[in-house]
């Protein structure tokens, strides 16, 4: 399946809006896998269409992502890849601390605490775009086989 990117345009950058670390909780409305051609990757861990929550307080953060459907037997195993966190048997979760960079347009977030306990420890930066209701993650990372893509994250605030 082939879809363009989207463009990453959604608000200002993460520093501009100072109600984002009160953003609470966030719903996943979207979790998007380009690979530098622009093909849409599915992920096999989680699905083509994953929930998930977010939450921020001001210097913790937690997240959690699950495949839709998990009534099929899914691969316990985690795979490790680059830049990110694995998911475990359809699920993926992980908590910890987390900064504004200097530049204000992205997150480092630092593991306490992971579903995969290698990742514990580890920190990642995520480029951030924020707007009133709505907070866009984007970040570089590869599938299984060590396939470069960008995985792009959308969360809308609960209210």
């Amino acid at each position: 399946m082939t879809r363009h990117r989207p463009v990453f345009d959604l608000g200002g950058p993460f520093r501009d809006h100072d109600h984002v670390p009160d953003l609470a909780f966030g719903r996943l409305t979207t979790r998007e896998d380009y690979d530098g051609n622009g093909n849409l990757v599915i992920d096999p861990h989680l699905g083509t269409d994953p929930i998930g929550m977010l939450a921020f307080s001001e210097d913790y953060f937690s997240a959690q992502f699950s495949k839709r459907d998990r009534s099929e037997p899914s691969e316990a195993v985690a795979v490790q890849t680059d830049n990110n966190n694995s998911a475990v048997g359809g699920y993926d979760a992980y908590f910890g601390r987390y900064c504004i960079d200097e530049t204000g347009e992205a997150i480092v977030v630092h593991l306490e605490g992971s579903i995969t306990p290698a990742n514990t420890g580890q920190e990642f930066t995520r480029t951030t775009r924020a707007s009133e209701d709505q907070l866009l993650i984007r970040l570089d990372t590869s599938t299984d086989d060590g396939t470069p893509i960008t995985r792009t994250l959308t969360f809308k605030r609960l209210q």
